[in-house]
């Protein structure tokens, strides 16, 4: 509603209307409050906007002719009497000193002369340093960081590999030694993988059990109860072997934290 009269440079309707918003805005508690508080922000930033672009300043811009007479004045001109008896005979209306005086004034802002320098450097310029040496180098220490990396994740997959090798062999001759102690006994499969006081590392044995049912080194069945039970196989012909890889079927197996309790 006061749009015109805080665009005015002489009004200070703005300003007051933002003390007023700053006051009232320590008293904000609520969303919508607040809400209206940018809304007036935004409101009171387009108007200072307009109001700044219709500011003029003589600084903006550069009057020759005005910078001409403010010059001549400097030099001591007088308007109402013409001489004829400057140094260098043209007449004019600026006294005989009036050169020096504006150069002892000019003299006061330039304490050194302008240092002379090229605009394109030096005349004598030497031929710039080949880059393509430093790339290559650069290209070089790339690929070499490159190589090393993937050397070590093989590395680390290759230890990774190692150990689980080895606790899947560890496993297979507990299982066989449980079997050589009763072999008329299967093992319940549970009881095999469980471990009471760790999760993870009943998960883990479960991961490496089923390494040695892929391979044909341990078998799991259905006991008279439905139950599942472990045991290893007995070496048989290649054949055999094959015809038995052939029948393994894959299964998942669920079990969550509750269920492992």
């Amino acid at each position: 509603e006061n749009r015109e009269a805080m665009l005015n440079s002489r009004s200070n309707r703005l300003t007051e209307a933002l003390e007023e918003a700053n006051a009232l805005f320590d008293g904000v508690c609520r969303a919508r409050e607040a809400a209206l508080d940018a809304q007036f922000l935004v409101l009171a930033s387009n108007i200072g906007k307009e109001k700044a672009n219709e500011l003029h300043s003589e600084m903006s811009a550069f009057d020759s002719t005005a910078f001409a007479e403010d010059l001549l004045t400097f030099m001591g001109i007088n308007r109402t009497e013409e001489t004829d008896d400057s140094e260098d005979g043209s007449g004019g209306f600026l006294p005989g000193d009036a050169w020096k005086r504006m150069g002892e004034e000019a003299l006061k802002y330039f304490k050194r002369a302008p240092v002379f320098h090229y605009m394109l450097g030096s005349f004598k310029s030497e031929p710039p340093v080949p880059k393509q040496r430093i790339e290559r180098q650069k290209k070089a220490s790339r690929g070499k960081a490159e190589q090393a990396m993937p050397a070590q994740l093989k590395k680390m997959e290759e230890s990774h590999q190692e150990a689980t090798e080895k606790e899947v062999e560890r496993i297979l001759r507990i299982l066989q030694t449980h079997f050589e102690n009763d072999p008329n006994t299967p093992i319940f499969f549970f009881d095999f993988v469980i471990d009471p006081n760790s999760f993870a590392r009943t998960v883990e044995n479960m991961f490496h059990v089923s390494f040695l049912i892929r391979d044909g080194l341990a078998r799991i069945k259905l006991d008279e109860d439905e139950l599942p039970v472990i045991e290893p196989t007995k070496p048989s012909g290649v054949g055999e072997e094959d015809s038995r890889a052939g029948a393994r079927n894959q299964v998942i197996i669920r079990l969550d934290q509750r269920e492992w309790k």
